[in-house]
């Protein structure tokens, strides 16, 4: 499952070749088995996931449709999460607990997206090598000796090694794109106010978008639909 793309997947899922809860626990047994190494996680959700993975299930088998109903995402720790940690890779934010979900959150949730949890970065987004972390260096999943780029490298890592078919990312002045390349994967900083910045924390509000990871542009292409879009709380 981890070697297609996400287009792949939302086929395989469609024409009922494996379930939500089976894909879901696929790449949760992933993360357990390759993050020790890799640090691409600040927290894994996965109760929660399971949780949500059986919905899909049920939503599936009446036969309801969502955009991204069944498929496993991660977010990097700088969006907001209700009732799940938030901490933009900060100490002073080890216990931070979000009382609200960004907009994307709130939109992958509407599509039927699956949460495996929050990934790793520079402090408060500020870095480019995600060796500035609280929770310690991400690895590059192509070689352990080398940077996955930053700030967004745990998302950017995660990807490159299979343990998610798309993750979130947040670009100033490059987070998202110098990770993408250094890991050999796409990304996108897509253009300003295409995508709400609503429960994203700061860097430089001036600068900062929000945007993806995944395989390939056409899977980029896909969760787009979903991510992007006006609100007004942006």
């Amino acid at each position: 499952m981890h070697n297609k793309s996400l287009n792949e997947i939302v086929l395989d899922l469609r024409t009922k070749q494996y379930s939500p809860t089976e894909l879901t626990e696929h790449f949760l047994h992933r993360i357990d088995k390759f993050d020790n190494q890799l640090n691409c996680f600040i927290s894994v959700n996965a109760e929660s996931a399971r949780r949500a993975a059986k919905r899909a299930d049920e939503q599936l088998a009446k036969g309801e449709t969502y955009p991204l109903l069944g498929i496993p995402i991660t977010m990097k720790d700088i969006f907001c999460t209700e009732g799940m940690k938030t901490t933009c890779a900060s100490k002073m934010l080890d216990n931070f607990i979000a009382p609200y979900d960004a907009t994307i959150v709130s939109k992958f949730k509407q599509a039927g997206a699956i949460l495996l949890g929050k990934t790793n970065m520079d402090e408060f987004a500020m870095g480019s090598s995600n060796e500035n972390s609280y929770y310690g260096p991400t690895c590059n999943p192509w070689d352990f000796s080398r940077i996955p780029g930053g700030s967004s490298g745990g998302s950017a890592a995660a990807v490159a090694a299979r343990l998610c078919p798309v993750a979130t990312g947040t670009d100033t002045g490059g987070s998202i794109r110098q990770p993408a390349g250094m890991c050999g994967i796409s990304g996108i900083k897509p253009t300003y106010g295409r995508v709400s910045r609503y429960g994203m924390i700061a860097f430089a509000s001036s600068l900062d978008q929000g945007g993806l990871f995944a395989r390939d542009a056409a899977d980029i292409a896909l969760v787009m639909n979903t991510m992007a879009g006006f609100d007004e709380k942006d």
